[in-house]
C-alpha cells in the first residue's frame, strides 16, 4: 500500500496524482455532469396527503387511557367509522393508551395530542403471526393519504424484546451469519402506500426498526424524534426501502443502529430514488446509511445540513456480494460531525458490523460480476467538517471486480486518530481535503486505485 504523507496535518499534495493524469479530462467532464445532476436532485417535494377535516376522538369508541387496558378494538372501531365517512382525523388525547397491534386506512390522520402515548403490549403472542414472524405494531398497507401527526409519543416498549435479541445478534456475528437481526415486530410500517406524512411525533423503544416505508411514493417525515437506547439492538430509526420521493427533514434520531438506512431490496425491482435528508441531527447510532440490501438500486439522494454527534459512523454505505446493486448519484453537503467513530465509510465487504474488513479485502481475488454485485458510483461529499473522531477518517473500499467509481471529496476536513484508506476504486478526486491524524499516514492508497486526482 502506498502511504501518502504521515504528517499530522495533511492537505494532500498535487503530486499525489502520480500516474493518473491521463484520466483527468474524463474526470472533469464527469464532475460537471455530476454537479448539474446534484442541483436537480436536491429538490424533492413529495405530494402531501389530502385528509378530510372530519374529526373523532379515540375515547369516543370505548378506549381507556389507564395504561393497563388494551385498546386495539377501540382503534379498529374508530378507523372503521372514519372510513365510512370518507376519512378524517383520529385524535388521541393526553394519557397512556395501551394497545395490541392495529392498522390505519386511507385518508386518515392519526393525531397524537401533547401528552398522548400509544404504548404497545409486550406479550409476543399479541403480534405473532407464525413461527418467527411478527406483524408490525402499527401497519398501513395499500393506502393513500395517510398521516401520523402531533406532539405525542408511540412507545414500542422494546425493553421486553432486547435481551433475547442481543443474544441472537452476538451468536449470529460469531457465526458470520447473513443476518444478525432476530424476528421482532417493527414499530410503524407503511407498505405500498402513496402520499404519507409522519410529523412531529416521538417514536421510542421500538423492538426493532422504528419507521419503515416499503415500496411507497411521496413520503414526508418532518420534525420526528426517535429515541432508543444506544445498546438496543437493530433499532434503526428510519428505513425507507424501495421508495421514491422521500423527504426526511428536521428529525432528531438517537438509536442503537442505523439512524437512517436507505434500502433497496425489492423483489419487483423497485428502486429507492429521489430522496432528500436535510437539517437532521444524528446522535447515538450507526449514522446515515445506505444498505446493506441494495440489489434493486438506489439513486438520486441528497443529504445536506445535517449534524452527527457521537455516532459510530457518519456517512455510511454498506453491502456485499450477496445483496448488492447499483447505487449512484449521491450528494452529501454541509455536514458537521463531532465525536463520531469513522467519518466516512463506503464498503462492499459488509459483514454485519461496523468492523473494518479492508485487510482481508486487499488479498481478495476478483469474482464474476452478478446481479447482486455492489456498485457505488457518482458520489459527491462536499463541505464536511469532522472533529474529534474516535477511530479514523474513513474507508473507501470496492471490489476487485467492481471498484467504487467517481468519488469526489471537496472541502473536507477530518480530525481523527488514523487517516483514510482507499482500495479497489477508480476516478477519485480529492479537492481541498485535510486530514489531521495522530498516527500513521493521513491517506493510504492501495495499488488497486486508478484515476486518483488531488488538488
Amino acid at each position: 500500500m502506498m502511504a501518502q504523507s504521515s504528517l499530522l496535518r495533511v492537505r494532500v499534495p498535487v503530486a499525489s496524482s502520480l500516474r493518473m493524469q491521463p484520466l483527468v479530462r474524463t474526470l472533469f467532464a464527469f464532475l460537471l455532469i455530476s454537479a448539474a445532476a446534484a442541483a436537480l436532485r436536491s429538490e424533492v417535494v413529495p405530494a402531501r396527503p389530502v385528509i378530510p377535516a372530519h374529526r373523532v376522538k379515540l375515547s369516543e369508541f370505548g378506549a381507556v387511557a389507564d395504561g393497563r387496558t388494551p385498546n386495539e378494538q377501540a382503534f379498529r372501531r374508530a378507523v372503521a367509522a372514519l372510513e365510512k365517512e370518507g376519512g378524517g382525523v383520529l385524535e388521541v388525547t393526553a394519557g397512556r393508551w395501551l394497545t395490541r397491534p392495529f392498522e390505519l386506512a386511507s385518508r386518515i390522520d392519526l393525531h397524537l395530542d401533547a401528552g398522548a402515548v400509544i404504548a404497545f403490549t409486550t406479550d409476543p403472542a399479541d403480534s405473532r403471526v407464525g413461527k418467527n414472524r411478527y406483524r408490525p405494531f402499527l401497519l398501513v398497507k395499500d393506502a393513500t393519504d395517510v398521516a401520523i401527526s402531533g406532539q405525542g409519543t408511540i412507545d414500542g416498549q422494546g425493553q421486553a424484546w432486547w435481551p433475547d435479541a442481543v443474544r441472537f445478534r452476538d451468536e449470529a456475528n460469531r457465526r458470520h451469519a447473513r443476518s444478525n437481526t432476530s424476528p421482532r415486530p417493527r414499530l410503524v410500517v407503511f407498505e405500498h402506500c402513496r402520499r404519507i406524512a409522519v410529523e412531529g411525533v416521538t417514536l421510542t423503544r421500538s423492538p426493532v426498526f422504528c419507521l419503515v416505508p416499503v415500496e411507497c411514493e411521496d413520503v414526508s417525515v418532518v420534525g420526528v424524534r426517535i429515541f432508543n437506547p444506544a445498546d438496543a439492538p437493530n433499532t434503526d430509526g428510519i428505513d425507507p426501502s424501495a421508495s421514491r420521493r422521500v423527504l426526511i427533514k428536521g428529525c432528531t434520531i438517537d438509536t442503537g443502529d442505523d439512524c437512517i438506512a436507505v434500502k433497496a431490496g425489492s423483489r419487483s425491482g423497485l428502486r429507492s430514488e429521489d430522496i432528500l435528508i436535510t437539517d437532521c441531527t444524528f446522535l447515538h447510532g450507526h449514522g446515515c446509511s445506505i444498505g446493506s440490501e441494495t440489489y434493486s438500486g438506489v439513486r438520486n439522494m441528497t443529504v445536506q445540513h445535517c449534524r452527527f454527534v457521537g455516532t459510530e459512523t457518519g456517512i455510511r454505505m454498506k453491502s456485499d456480494r450477496r445483496r448488492g446493486g447499483l447505487v449512484e448519484h449521491l450528494v452529501y453537503s454541509d455536514i458537521t460531525m463531532r465525536d463520531v467513530g469513522h467519518a466516512i465509510s463506503i464498503s462492499s465487504y459488509y459483514m454485519g458490523t461496523t468492523t473494518d474488513s479492508s485487510g482481508k479485502a486487499l488479498a481478495d481475488e476478483a469474482r464474476p460480476v452478478t446481479a447482486t454485485t455492489p456498485q457505488w458510483r457518482d458520489i459527491v461529499i462536499r463541505n464536511l467538517r469532522a472533529t474529534a473522531c474516535r477511530k479514523s477518517a474513513g474507508l473507501i473500499l470496492g471490489l476487485p471486480e467492481m471498484p467504487v467509481e467517481g468519488i469526489v471529496l471537496d472541502h473536507v476536513t477530518i480530525e481523527a486518530p488514523k487517516g483514510m484508506r482507499i482500495a479497489h476504486a477508480k476516478n477519485v478526486r480529492l479537492q481541498d481535503v485535510t486530514f489531521l491524524v495522530k498516527e500513521g499516514p493521513a491517506l493510504s492508497v492501495d495499488k488497486t486505485v486508478e484515476g486518483l486526482v488531488t488538488r
